[in-house]
């Protein structure tokens, strides 16, 4: 049976002066899918991550979210966007070092106008599942490079949204970490029915998703399933 397209991007576009980062990409994430996009640096996968996120508007093409396209929304709303339907983990966690780690969780739904009481009590609710019990209270220079990562996606996952986008989440961990990592962040994503972007350039990354495309010179060239990648050549 086919996978409802949850994220699609259709004929993307992206320049930086002279330099097209996309040159009419298209692309379509599936619903609990977990997807790899890989390529070497200044491929443009990160630019596609950017366009499909509402980060970045293309200067073609559309992306749509459930069917509606999002390019075409203000800044305004695409900010809230990412803020309700989207979910980011990145390499270096980006927590805010002041804050304790309930607080960094609960930051989306305060900033979404919950209150703080309200946001904690949920955020709070993150912690066991992910394997954090006992640390709501360590800020995150209390914590490893696991431990953080592992806050960022309880961060990412408590609005509760549709797609999460991680850009190479385990690069900063070693590697029996970003093993344990991977492992915790497609769990909870498929568990909580959301879909998974990760952006890496590490195969053994791209292995944990159910499909991997290549980016090269701004153009997605379909892959093979992560099982079969290296199985040749």
């Amino acid at each position: 049976m086919a996978m409802s397209v949850v994220l699609e991007g259709v004929g993307l576009v992206k320049r930086f002066g002279p330099t097209v980062a996309l040159g009419g990409v298209g692309l379509a994430l599936g619903r609990g899918e977990a997807l790899a996009i890989m390529g070497p640096s200044g491929s443009g996968k990160s630019t596609l991550l950017h366009c499909l996120a509402g980060i970045m508007k293309p200067d073609a093409g559309e992306v749509r979210l459930l069917g509606e396209r999002i390019d075409t929304l203000g800044e305004r709303r695409r900010s809230e966007l990412r803020r309700t339907r989207f979910g980011f983990v990145f390499q270096f966690g980006q927590l805010l070092p002041e804050l304790p780690a309930e607080e960094n969780v609960a930051l989306p739904l305060m900033l979404g106008g919950l209150s703080r009481g309200d946001a904690v009590r949920r955020a709070r609710e993150w912690f066991g599942p992910l394997g954090l019990g006992g640390m709501e209270g360590r800020r995150p220079g209390e914590l490893s490079g696991g431990q953080a990562q592992r806050v960022a996606i309880a961060r990412a996952l408590v609005t509760g949204p549709a797609v999460i986008f991680a850009d190479e989440p385990t690069g900063a961990l070693d590697q029996g970490t970003g093993h344990d990592t991977m492992n915790l962040l497609v769990e909870a994503t498929k568990h909580n029915g959301a879909s998974l972007v990760v952006v890496t350039h590490d195969l053994q990354v791209a292995r944990w998703c159910d499909r991997v495309v290549e980016v090269r010179d701004g153009q997605v060239i379909p892959g093979a399933a992560p099982e079969m990648i290296g199985a040749t050549g």
